[in-house]
């Protein structure tokens, strides 16, 4: 089973859902929209992760990234977001191409509470997804955006002018992040869907979906890759920080980071459980193999530390927590416990290694969002076609798992560059950088007339 997100597209069919025995479900609603919960609770974690990695003089202006994303995305989600990444799915609309579905047939969302009584019983006029209503998966969906373009400040600190990370952040979402969503999780091109790539490579089962269907449970290609290459990108546009190479930026709080990481560990069931959709067997599974990679890679990140540098540090710890963390998201429904443990070791050593790339190579990913979260989510959906337990190299599926699994990632790393750089060109007239003269004083006194701290 790979999760609500590939096989939800099958339920709209009954466009009547009731809540009650065949129809939507309390108990899995109610999961669901604590999940959601969860999951928002995350970006203000994420504020708290990053605000504590960066100096003191950008503290706020890091967090603030953060809190600008819940609000320009959260709007967008509502009015045409949900439209572009799952509208066919209600309507039966075609897509286009199999890249996005029309903005404007669920504008606004006010087609997904219409109710009728039929038979005496309310029901939902298009229907849900799985066990719960449509309007909770908006909910639960939002959310997903919202920290996917959040995750992207951290390549850029102390250095983006606000009001232009707000306009590329809007744009972005929208061009990237819906499109790229509908293609793995809406039917399009990156899903099991019959016009897929997958099933072009491999054709398709006696219901027309296709024969090995791509794994992406809860976010590795849409989420964590797509924000990777994002950042990436704007990393090498934006150019270094003034004093890059030259000077030791230093976490200003630790406990901050620390505080960030045990926040979004906490979310991350609701990312990873919740993207089930229901409170199951399955749904239990997710949680132990979440907790599982997640503690490896901890270990093994401290580890990579210890022998390399002679010491084990908090940092470390906290960042590798969210690399295990981002490696068993699109695994998380498809592995053994046994399978996630390998999984998030390897993955704690990968981006431990890693994150020292941007010294060699000379691009500022200023926290680290290229070597943990692109390297990290590349590594966990590439892995699934090793380590699934039903469909893996290593348990005897073939190489075909495999062979789907590196070309949903490649595509979904060609497709982000590419348009992320269009949309960089597109925001450039407004002026990326901040002055040397601003960047010197900091940003949170240039860019919002505040400081973190007031000391005697």
């Amino acid at each position: 089973m790979v999760g609500l997100h590939d096989v939800a597209l099958a339920i709209p069919d009954e466009m009547f859902l009731p809540f009650g025995p065949g129809g939507l479900s309390a108990g899995d609603t109610a999961w669901v929209l604590t999940s959601a919960a969860l999951v928002l609770f995350m970006t203000p974690g994420l504020a708290f992760f990053y605000g504590g990695l960066s100096r003191q003089k950008s503290v706020l202006n890091m967090m603030m990234m953060s809190f600008g994303s819940i609000g320009i995305v959260s709007v967008i989600y509502v009015l045409w977001g949900y439209s572009m990444s799952f509208a066919s799915a209600h309507t039966g609309d075609s897509d286009f191409f199999g890249v996005f579905d029309n903005p404007f047939s669920l504008f606004g969302l006010s087609q997904l509470t219409e109710v009728r009584v039929i038979d005496g019983i309310d029901t939902f006029v298009l229907g849900g997804f799985g066990t719960v209503p449509a309007i909770v998966w908006v909910a639960f969906q939002l959310t997903f955006a919202v920290i996917t373009v959040a995750l992207i400040s951290g390549a850029v600190a102390e250095r983006m002018k606000f009001g232009t990370w707000l306009l590329f952040g809007g744009i972005w979402v929208t061009l990237v992040y819906f499109p790229l969503a509908h293609m793995v999780w809406g039917g399009g091109l990156l899903s099991a869907s019959e016009s897929g790539i997958a099933a072009k490579l491999f054709g398709v089962d006696e219901e027309g979906a296709a024969s090995v269907a791509p794994i992406d449970f809860a976010g590795g290609t849409v989420v964590h890759i797509n924000a990777g290459m994002a950042a990436l990108v704007l990393a090498l546009l934006l150019g270094k920080r003034n004093s890059f190479g030259k000077t030791a930026f230093r976490p200003h709080n630790v406990p901050f980071v620390l505080l960030g990481a045990a926040i979004l560990w906490f979310g991350w069931f609701g990312f990873n459980v919740g993207s089930e959709g229901a409170a199951d067997m399955l749904a239990g599974a997710v949680w132990v193999n979440t907790t599982a990679a997640t503690a490896a890679a901890m270990l093994a990140w401290l580890l990579v530390e210890r022998i390399r540098d002679g010491h084990a540090t908090s940092v470390g710890a906290a960042s590798g927590i969210v690399a295990g963390l981002v490696a068993i998201t699109p695994a998380c429904g498809s592995l053994s416990a046994t399978g996630s443990l390998i999984l998030g070791a390897i993955a704690g050593v990968l981006s431990a290694l890693a994150i020292g790339l941007k010294y060699k190579f000379g691009y500022d990913d200023s926290l680290d969002v290229v070597g943990v979260h692109l390297v990290s989510g590349l590594w966990g959906t590439i892995a699934v076609g090793f380590l699934a337990s039903e469909t893996g190299l290593f348990y005897g599926g073939g190489v075909q798992q495999l062979v789907v699994q590196f070309v949903i990632a490649l595509a979904a790393v060609i497709f982000t560059t590419v348009m992320t750089v269009i949309i960089a060109f597109i925001v450039k007239p407004l002026g990326w950088r901040v002055s040397k003269e601003q960047e010197d004083t900091g940003i949170d006194e240039t860019e919002h007339a505040e400081t973190a701290y007031e000391l005697a």
